[in-house]
């Protein structure tokens, strides 16, 4: 049986990205693409890459538009995504790849969101370990998905395994990452101006101001840190790249962990993974190897004199970041192979 789509926010990039995975998908139809200011006009207007959904065009953002599919995806602005929650309760499952659905805190949400906290859903990154298990595990058979943040998602790949394997301390850990501006997405920013980032690298969100930080703490306290004791310094650096995300982040050796056990903890997490990959000793990503694919590629160090695990990350911020992390955990939730329509290659150069 093929399924019925709705894509909102389809002139955008996430959500772009969400049709043009989902263009290759054998089990889906998409039927219906929304988006605010464009509606009315064509698709390809604004996503003229997508040759293969020329036919659709671009319907105003309504419950009413949106109601009536198997699948949803809500690729909206954050704070945007929750007005649509009753308006769709009959449809089967609807994924959100804004931030409305992803804390379980309401402390954290009033700190970093303001406004009513909407309901927490099944939180989209099926590689992470919540009590002991998978994540999938808790998608299977899922209604309601929050895709994750980019960032996020990025630094908790990173850092889980070794705090699941007790081999590294989360009170004491920093992350700098070298992110593109696509993930600020599509709307007309002066920061975001070509004159603006190229040729330099600009910090923002500085001294523990970045949204996905409770995020990235809430997915390591289900890995087994204690939720009181993680301390995390984040700093994302918009570079020149209009995709992409290189995250390097450091940990605490915990107690007397060999070089083997540390090593052995990000080889066991990930070892049958399709989507994240641990790269050899000594090897590290670039995101010009990852563009394109729905792939996180880990490189990792241990420095002896520091006492410290390096890991360096590298992810698309559109695809494995976002899109990508939106329809594996759609495959998931509705029984489909979770490799289905998710490429592992990358573009280059």
């Amino acid at each position: 049986m093929t399924l019925s789509v709705a894509v909102s926010g389809a002139s955008g990039y996430a959500g772009g990205e969400i049709l043009r995975l989902l263009a290759a998908h054998p089990d889906v139809e998409v039927r219906t693409v929304t988006a605010h200011s464009s509606a009315g006009q064509p698709l390809v207007a604004h996503q003229p890459h997508l040759r293969s959904l020329a036919h659709l065009e671009l319907q105003a953002t309504t419950p009413e538009v949106l109601a009536g599919h198997d699948v949803v995806f809500l690729a909206l602005p954050h704070g945007q995504s929750a007005q649509y929650t009753d308006a769709l309760a009959d449809t089967p499952l609807v994924i959100d790849a804004g931030a409305d659905h992803r804390l379980t805190s309401p402390d954290d949400w009033a700190a970093f969101y303001g406004g009513e906290h909407p309901e927490p859903w099944a939180y989209g990154v099926p590689e992470l370990s919540v009590d002991g298990v998978k994540q999938r595990e808790h998608l299977r058979g899922a209604t309601r998905i929050a895709a994750p943040g980019c960032n996020a998602s990025t630094v908790a790949l990173s850092l889980a395994p070794g705090v699941a394997a007790g081999v590294i301390d989360a009170g004491d850990i920093v992350s700098v990452l070298a992110v593109g501006p696509s993930g600020a997405g599509k709307a007309a920013k002066t920061n975001l101006l070509a004159s603006e980032i190229l040729g330099t690298a600009n910090p923002y969100a500085v001294g523990g101001t970045h949204r996905h930080i409770p995020e990235i703490r809430q997915a390591l306290a289900a890995a087994g840190a204690p939720a009181d004791g993680i301390r995390i310094s984040f700093t994302p650096v918009l570079v020149p790249m209009a995709r992409g995300i290189l995250a390097t982040s450091t940990a605490p050796i915990q107690g007397d962990a060999t070089d083997a056990e540390i090593r052995a903890a990000w080889e066991t997490a990930y070892a049958d993974e399709p989507f994240v990959e641990l790269l050899p000793a000594g090897v590290f990503p670039r995101t010009a190897d990852v563009l394109g694919a729905n792939i996180a590629s880990l490189g990792l160090a241990i420095d002896r004199a520091a006492n410290r695990v390096i890991v360096v990350a590298a992810v698309d911020n559109l695809v494995k970041g976002t899109a990508g992390a939106a329809v594996q955990s759609m495959n998931i939730a509705l029984g489909l192979a979770e490799t289905t329509a998710l490429p592992v290659n990358g573009v280059a150069p």
